[in-house]
């Protein structure tokens, strides 16, 4: 396995000692994730923890009759494979590719075993865990107080956070499934940023061209869950050191 590059390396395993990184490269296969692809189905129990690079997925809280509703992405600020390395094993959402892209793929029982080492590597997936679920937290908030305009704004930030480009490849039907609402209410409020001249769309294409816009927008949910992030798993804080926190 290739050293990753830095203009695509995921940022979690970026904030390792290089002593770290560099044994654990060996073992991280680079793979493809296609949009749709399914990682993790609710119940299943995972074989591989997923390090995204330019890719993005979604986890889904699914009920019995197949809806289901986001409640968290990740992209290459994290890793999909929680469960693996907190006693679980499994977990009851659905991993979904949301942006096509690059992965750096580890199997699961080398994450566990690196978990338990207690290095560096637990001290920082415990860190990543706990603003993962803020992010749910500030997610269930979001839907239940939040009009679908703010909804829409905190999507296509959340997503383009993850991405290295202002576009994304993203059908109404999709960010409906995604925010568990109707298409055509994603459609009008889409119209709605597309007339105040904050996006482009065209059959799935969504271009961002103004960003500030949307974060004018957006509701207070999307900057609480980047700010625990920040504070949390600040690349400029040396807080990964082999020495105890």
């Amino acid at each position: 396995m290739p050293v990753l590059c830095d203009g695509q390396q995921n940022a979690l395993l970026g904030l390792l000692p290089e002593e770290e990184l560099n044994q654990l490269l060996p073992h991280l296969e680079e793979v493809t994730l296609s949009l749709g692809q399914s990682l993790c189905e609710s119940g299943q129990q995972m074989d591989y923890a997923y390090f995204p690079l330019d890719s993005i997925v979604s986890l889904l809280g699914v009920i019995k009759d197949g809806s289901s509703t986001e409640i968290a992405v990740v992209g290459y600020e994290g890793v999909l494979g929680v469960s693996l390395f907190m006693g679980g094993e499994s977990t009851s959402n659905r991993a979904i590719v949301q942006s096509g892209g690059q992965a750096l793929r580890l199997k699961g029982h080398l994450l566990k075993k690196e978990f338990f080492r207690a290095g560096a590597m637990q001290r920082l997936l415990l860190r990543y865990t706990q603003a993962l679920l803020t992010q749910m937290a500030q997610t269930a908030v979001c839907n239940r107080h939040h009009n679908l305009d703010q909804q829409l704004c905190r999507l296509l930030l959340l997503s383009i956070d993850r991405l290295p480009n202002n576009e994304l490849i993203m059908t109404h039907e999709l960010i409906a499934n995604m925010l568990g609402v109707r298409r055509e209410g994603v459609t009008e409020s889409a119209c709605k940023l597309q007339r105040a001249g904050l996006i482009s769309y065209h059959r799935g294409h969504i271009k961002i061209l103004d960003r500030q816009g949307l974060e004018e927008r957006v509701c207070e949910c999307y900057a609480v869950g980047r700010e625990e992030y920040d504070r949390l798993l600040n690349r400029r804080q040396p807080v990964l050191s082999s020495s105890p926190i």
